[in-house]
């Protein structure tokens, strides 16, 4: 096991029940790295509070949105409104936020939860614009060419809320880990490969 993280900015991942049992899941990963996070298996909450299990006020928390695959700005996250559109003052739409939720799951499985807990559209939206591809690289299908793993996602969102660079490496330690694991045993696709000789 790798070092726990310390992380100011308390993460939430909300994970659709069918993602729990894969293989190659990062988000049992990124709660045990992270030393303020918390996992919710489920497909709906009340509430943030009902999902964090403590209370928790909308406006001090965000949500790494799906939307927005175009979004432009200094960095890699970045605040935007309800439509997608980068928000112009990123300092002031990042200050004071002490908790951010990111939904677990395939395109399809992550839609389904934002659509599920419409209380998620009460919190700040951010998205993550990765500098590079997912380091899952052929063992996991992705919908889009910009998308990252969740734990990839929270590793740069909170390298840049927290202005600590070095703590998106020490969160993609025990990935990069999982990810030398799949691939020693000849795992491509999500899948193992049954050719192989082992």
């Amino acid at each position: 096991m790798s070092e726990t993280v310390d992380n100011k900015v308390t993460v939430l991942v909300l994970q659709h029940p069918q993602e729990q049992d894969h293989a190659l899941g990062t988000a049992g990963l990124l709660a045990q790295t992270l030393a303020d996070a918390r996992l919710a298996v489920g497909l709906s909450w009340r509430n943030l509070g009902h999902a964090l299990g403590e209370p928790g006020e909308a406006r001090d928390w965000g949500v790494l949105y799906l939307g927005s695959a175009h979004a432009t700005g200094p960095g890699p996250l970045i605040a935007v409104d309800r439509k997608g559109a980068t928000l112009p003052n990123q300092e002031m739409a990042l200050s004071g936020l002490k908790g951010l939720v990111v939904l677990d799951g395939n395109w399809a499985q992550a839609k389904a939860l934002w659509w599920r807990n419409a209380w998620l559209t009460k919190l700040r939206r951010f998205v993550v614009v990765p500098d590079g591809p997912s380091l899952y690289g052929n063992l996991r299908q992705e919908a889009r060419p910009d998308a990252v793993s969740t734990l990839e996602a929270v590793a740069l969102a909170l390298s840049a809320l927290e202005d600590v660079p070095d703590m998106r490496e020490k969160i993609l330690v025990p990935f990069r880990a999982l990810i030398a694991k799949a691939r020693a045993a000849g795992v491509q696709g999500g899948k193992r490969d049954r050719r192989r000789r082992r």
